[in-house]
């Protein structure tokens, strides 16, 4: 899951060397970035809007809030989120790939929604922000990508606010009963729309990979609790395909 003691780590099935990995995920959504929205409804039939609605909800967002989107890519959050921040608040778009902001940047403009938004390219294994600087954090699709994941728990657990939670939309680990199915669904299907939509089946065919080496939803509550959030819980979506993990500052 993470970094060993041999400085290596998963990039997929494969093993590579730790400080490889952030620009070989670099490299897998500069590909992609252009067509990750596309992709994201052909993917999950239209599902991760309802995932992402639910996080949203979830936020409880309050006017003068101040919010970290972190990997927030293409901006589809970050949108909602200043929206509701008002003129008073502020969120945080950030993200370590520069192509997937661009696109969070074009989409931010478009709604008018860039007044109350910096955008920021950041590694979050080591967040470049004040301590207790934000009132919420969320993290959709993109902890599995990360090298050192209690690295990047840590450095979201410090820059909290007391009071402040962070939330975690991840793939996680889906009930036996549909696992077969969505095996055969994640290495057969996912590439080929890969290939036809971006011409691109590596990047998919990873992007299965990483799903399967990604903590599970017990192992990720108890990696939140180690970095020191409390009251830590969890809420499996679609059969546990997806859950969305919840950790407070206290």
């Amino acid at each position: 899951m993470n970094s060993s003691n041999d400085n290596s780590t998963h990039f997929g099935y494969k093993t590579v060397a730790s400080d490889d990995k952030a620009d070989m995920v670099r490299s897998v959504f500069d590909s992609v970035a252009s067509r990750y929205d596309v992709m994201n409804d052909l993917m999950s039939a239209g599902l991760h809007r309802l995932w992402k609605r639910y996080t949203i909800d979830q936020a409880a967002i309050k006017p003068g809030n101040v919010v970290l989107d972190l990997a927030g890519g293409t901006g589809d959050l970050a949108c909602e989120f200043a929206r509701k921040v008002g003129k008073d608040g502020h969120v945080v778009l950030a993200d370590i790939n520069a192509a997937m902001l661009e696109q969070g940047r074009r989409r931010l403009i478009d709604a008018g929604l860039s007044s109350n938004v910096t955008i920021a390219q950041v590694d979050a294994q080591d967040l470049p922000f004040e301590d207790a600087a934000f009132n919420c954090i969320t993290m959709a699709f993109g902890l599995r990508n990360v090298t050192d994941k209690d690295a990047a728990l840590a450095s979201m657990l410090r820059v909290l606010k007391p009071g402040g939670k962070a939330m975690i939309l991840e793939f996680s680990e889906p009930n036996k009963a549909i696992k077969p199915a969505y095996d055969l669904y994640s290495f057969k299907v996912l590439p080929t729309l890969g290939k036809l939509v971006t011409n691109d089946p590596d990047s998919y065919q990873y992007l299965a990979e990483s799903i399967r080496m990604h903590p599970d939803q017990e192992t990720l509550k108890s990696m939140m609790e180690t970095a020191g959030f409390e009251r830590c819980r969890f809420h499996n979506m679609a059969a546990g395909i997806v859950a969305l993990h919840i950790g407070y500052r206290i």
